[in-house]
């Protein structure tokens, strides 16, 4: 947390060196594509959300009740794990993306790779945040900020290239 898109970048960058492997951001469809867990719901879970399942601003949503407003982050194994082993995909941090801001399904690349044309100098950020309402938790919202922006409620999650 507390890092912009370009610090977000320099870890990749680094990582990559030091272990040999190719780190990155993931593209906003591949985000999303692990947020879902191979589910069709807001959350990989069903349709509604809680603050015993995620960490958000605690207002009800999609027929919840109103739970609690932690008003920080959590530990990474604070809630359950999605049915692919990821932690915090709904809640918690803004996650970076390497995509470019364009306006939704607007160029949308059939492979998942990210859009790297557009508005760059902002840069789209999913899973929603500590401070979050709900309506930006599910697994299809998404956030923009500019690419300097660093925020205790911005972080970020790598992902490995295969067979590089």
């Amino acid at each position: 947390m507390c890092v912009n898109w370009s610090d977000a970048k320099a870890y990749a960058a680094w990582l990559s060196k030091y272990t040999g492997k190719t780190y990155r951001l993931p593209s906003e469809a591949e985000r999303e594509y692990v947020a879902r867990a191979g589910t069709t719901t807001p959350f990989w879970w069903g349709a509604t959300i809680s603050t015993d399942q995620a960490n958000y601003n605690g207002t009800a949503y999609g027929g919840g009740s109103t739970g609690e407003f932690r008003g920080q982050t959590v530990a990474v194994d604070t809630f359950a794990a999605n049915p692919w082993g990821f932690y915090n995909v709904h809640g918690n941090v803004n996650e970076w993306t390497e995509d470019c801001l364009n306006d939704y399904n607007a160029g949308n690349l059939a492979d998942g790779r990210a859009r790297t044309s557009g508005k760059c100098g902002q840069r789209l950020l999913r899973g929603g945040n500590w401070l979050s309402t709900p309506h930006y938790v599910p697994s299809a919202a998404r956030y923009r900020d500019s690419i300097g922006a660093r925020f205790n409620n911005h972080g970020f999650r790598l992902a490995r290239t295969l067979n590089s």
